[in-house]
């Protein structure tokens, strides 16, 4: 499939204490259906984390945030949701939480390569 192809993402963020709606973006995901790609970049700053939070379970954080990368994997241990289809697995990683790490607002854009994409943006607004 050759030109440019609609995607959609959204940020990960870091909330430490939900109420006060400060964050921190900690990654990115990036789904386009039909390149049949879904990708999540991940970025943990534990320097800065602390320095944002001082009560901040990195540790905690890490895993809770490699369960993003098993559902985009389609990986079996990141359970049931891991078993969706691509569309249905980006649709549950973006739905409202009220957690410490939730996503920004899902936007859309055209690429060409989404691994290219995914990068520039992470590079842009995660690091």
């Amino acid at each position: 499939m050759q030109g440019k192809q609609v995607f959609e993402y959204a940020f990960i963020r870091f909330v430490p204490r939900v109420e006060r709606e400060e964050f921190i973006n900690v990654g990115v995901i990036l789904f386009c259906k039909r390149k049949k790609y879904i990708d999540v970049k991940i970025h943990l700053d534990e320097e800065r984390l602390r320095a944002f939070s001082k009560d901040v379970d990195v540790e905690e954080l890490r895993d809770y945030l490699k369960s993003w990368n098993l559902i985009c994997q389609g990986n079996s241990e990141g359970g049931k949701i891991a078993e969706l289809d691509m569309a249905a697995r980006f649709r549950w990683l973006t739905a409202s939480r009220s957690t410490i790490i939730q996503h920004s607002n899902v936007h859309t854009g055209v690429c060409e390569n989404p691994d290219l994409m995914l990068e520039r943006l992470f590079e842009k607004y995660v690091l």
